[in-house]
């Protein structure tokens, strides 16, 4: 019997919460959606990732370049540099975070990932999955950009081409993703669906009076630091 080949895709979000890492932990590979349609108007897990600001969850965002005709995929976007985001971006996680137990051990590799060169999105993106996944002790060579694999196909269709096409037998969904994928689909293609089922480990937030789930990698990094982050993804 072929052994089981697992494999996630997802788009490159901006500081991702815990359930995405756990995705890249529990994977054989992991897929970078970055081929995808960027949507034209609104926010998207892209460019924006709820934090704790002012003892509450709010949205952290990054400006986008929107100034085009037509579509643009993720891998053809721009975060705005005509403004200083990555100052404004610092400055929240200092204001919010600085007295956070483990802020200065994490703060300084943090300041290098917001202030990578490049102003293209799934590449500032992916930089900061894949030194997240080398800090938090995960296998980041199986991390790939679905711009590097050719495949055709739109929806589910594609997200079948792209688990055949790095030789996988099996494909990790995350739990809401019936609500838009085709599931038989996974099953004419003979690939196995796995649902993801990832619970929210809860920890202690030096700067809530309750929990907040949901947050950015960011939050459980200053208050858990690497190796408990770590630790939170096998619980």
């Amino acid at each position: 019997m072929r052994a089981r080949k697992l494999v996630a895709i997802h788009q490159p979000n901006f500081f991702p919460w815990l359930g995405y890492f756990a995705k890249i932990a529990r994977a054989d590979v992991f897929i970078f959606l970055d081929c995808v349609q960027f949507p034209k108007t609104g926010g998207t897990w892209t460019n924006r990732v709820q934090m704790i600001v002012g003892g509450k969850a709010a949205w952290v965002s990054v400006p986008v370049v929107r100034i085009y005709h037509g579509v643009r995929r993720i891998d053809e976007m721009h975060f705005n540099s005509a403004t200083p985001w990555r100052e404004h971006l610092l400055k929240v996680l200092q204001t919010n975070y600085g007295r956070a137990p483990f802020y200065e051990k994490v703060a300084p590799f943090l300041t290098e990932l917001v202030n990578q060169p490049t102003d293209m999105i799934a590449d500032y993106n992916m930089t900061i999955v894949r030194a997240l996944a080398g800090k938090l002790e995960l296998d980041n060579s199986k991390l790939v950009a679905s711009s590097a694999i050719a495949v055709c196909g739109q929806a589910t269709e594609m997200l079948c081409a792209l688990v055949h096409a790095v030789g996988g037998t099996a494909y990790l969904a995350g739990g809401g993703a019936s609500d838009y994928q085709e599931d038989a689909l996974f099953v004419q293609n003979n690939i196995e669906l796995i649902y993801q089922n990832f619970q929210q480990p809860v920890y202690p937030q030096f700067n809530t009076t309750e929990f907040v789930p949901g947050l950015s990698i960011v939050d459980a990094l200053m208050n858990c630091g690497f190796q408990g982050t770590r630790a939170l993804l096998e619980s």
